[in-house]
């Protein structure tokens, strides 16, 4: 078990500019990445034993995390390629 926190930024490193674009024009986009921000936090603050929890309210954590990721991950999929250029 790590306590290194899994962000977004380092599980889609190649989706930055896609992500960066998705929050700026995709409300439920933003909402769902800032939710998994909070989820990863949280689930950080407890495996570093600064607010630990128990076993079952980690485990519920983990899995709502997981899948935020998979619908991040696919809204990533599903979404018109971006390049740095097209953001201005």
């Amino acid at each position: 078990m790590s306590n290194t926190p899994q962000d977004l930024a380092e599980e889609f490193p190649e989706h930055l500019v896609q992500m960066r674009h998705l929050r700026t024009i995709d409300g439920h986009f933003h909402r769902i990445a800032a939710e998994y921000e909070d989820v990863n936090h949280r689930i950080h603050l407890a495996e570093a034993d600064i607010e630990p929890c128990d076993d079952v309210v980690m485990s519920t954590m983990r899995k709502r995390r997981l899948a935020l990721k998979d619908e991040i991950y696919g809204m990533l999929m599903r979404a018109e390629p971006q390049t740095e250029q097209s953001e201005v």
